[in-house]
């Protein structure tokens, strides 16, 4: 039987009021001492880096169980983390580090800082190299399929695909080698470190939800330098929203069903919003705001984000409720 991952209410010693820092796409993080933050994840939800005016029940308390259950599984893995524990179920405690734009600006060699990258592999032909593939401007060859032979939605990669984007920008950006490592403050041997960790977390994460009949197809994982230079893995990942999940069954006989909020990308696309969104983008015009979901899809939503829980973490849903000492 899978562990549900712990969720402690005790505090840290040195906590008095949390104070707020700041708000990213789905979550707040908050000061709680010197060395250490707060992420609270809100029922919030996003896409194309924009924030959909509408809430999704239980999405806030999943995404933060989930990343507490695939941060379980790094230490057994070995691999270094930045999470501490669960403070409720919707709130994790996490090891602080600096975020500048700019990590050079730190010195020469630099520690305790966000790598300012995301970090994203693929295994299959899916989201967004899909649409490059089909606009010609990545060729299949490239990816390591025999020059000349079309490529499908959904195909298996013949290798897996790495590409690094920019962070702390209002809109990712696909980065070329080069530019990724001067603007985080690594070298090759850093770079080559944080595609091993992506691979040996991938495996785990295959291994893990094999049995239960998925496929991992995409994910995104971000990374930090420690106080003494070693490389560890910070904000969440192996979530419906950083990841992309394919039903196994369903694959092996020809029909994708997706397992991440990719079909909410698809409604946008769907009803057209995507593309005036990315016609704004290229000619530098105002990006038009984003529509609320329909409270049919709320609901789907919903339900995608516990049904995916379960089948990643093999626990059953079911919402802890709040406590005295739960924030």
């Amino acid at each position: 039987m899978p562990r549900a991952a712990r969720t402690d209410s005790v505090p840290s010693p040195d906590v008095a009021e949390p104070r707020y820092l700041r708000r990213g796409k789905v979550k707040e993080i908050y000061e709680v001492s010197p060395t250490e933050l707060e992420f609270r994840f809100t029922d919030d939800i996003s896409v194309f880096d924009k924030h959909i005016p509408s809430e999704i029940p239980f999405k806030g308390e999943t995404l933060a169980r989930t990343a507490a259950f695939w941060f379980d599984m790094c230490t057994r893995l070995g691999v270094p983390h930045h999470f501490l524990r669960l403070s409720s179920s919707t709130s994790m405690r996490v090891r602080r580090v600096q975020v500048v734009p700019k990590p050079r600006t730190l010195g020469p060699r630099p520690k305790n800082y966000f790598v300012p990258l995301e970090v994203i592999v693929r295994y299959y032909v899916a989201g967004s190299i899909w649409d490059r593939i089909k606009a010609g401007a990545v060729l299949p060859e490239a990816l390591g399929f025999p020059e000349a032979k079309p490529v499908e939605y959904g195909a298996k990669l013949p290798h897996p695909h790495f590409e690094l984007t920019t962070k702390l920008e209002p809109v990712d950006r696909l980065l070329p080698l080069a530019e990724a490592m001067e603007l985080a403050a690594i070298d090759q041997r850093q770079l080559d470190e944080i595609q091993e960790i992506c691979l040996k977390i991938d495996r785990g994460i295959e291994q893990e939800i094999a049995p239960r009949g998925l496929i991992h197809v995409d994910g995104k994982k971000e990374f930090a330098i420690d106080a003494e230079g070693r490389l560890m893995v910070v904000d969440t990942f192996g979530t419906a929203d950083e990841d992309r999940f394919w039903d196994k069954g369903a694959y092996e006989r020809g029909r994708i069903v997706d397992f991440s909020k990719e079909f909410v990308r698809q409604h946008y696309r769907t009803t057209g919003y995507y593309d005036q969104l990315m016609a704004a983008r290229t000619a530098h015009r105002e990006e038009p705001p984003i529509p609320p979901l329909p409270p049919l899809l709320v609901d789907e939503v919903s339900r995608l984000y516990t049904t995916v829980f379960q089948r990643l973490t093999g626990v059953p849903f079911a919402p802890v409720p709040a406590g005295p000492n739960l924030p």
